[in-house]
């Protein structure tokens, strides 16, 4: 790793947790190619079915941030 890359590294581990998040997403997202789709089919399908069952009233959604309340607390470091 170069000296800018470290640099970079060490200003994002100082960030909050959620923004750390929020760049690690973007950081990945800037892999996707822009001329293909970021789903394949098996995936688009998988989400028709999920909003479905949101839609329906089938399941209920769950706030990101007691997603992570709850994850946090099943690894002990909540």
């Amino acid at each position: 790793m170069d000296s800018t890359a470290e640099q970079v590294l060490t200003a994002a581990l100082d960030l909050s947790d959620d923004e750390r998040l929020e760049l690690v997403e973007a950081l990945i997202v800037s892999f996707q190619p822009a001329d293909v789709p970021p789903f394949d089919e098996s995936w688009c399908e998988v989400i028709r079915r999920r909003s479905a069952e949101l839609k329906s009233g089938q399941v209920i959604s769950v706030p990101w941030a007691e997603v992570k309340r709850q994850a946090r607390e099943a690894v002990g470091g909540g």
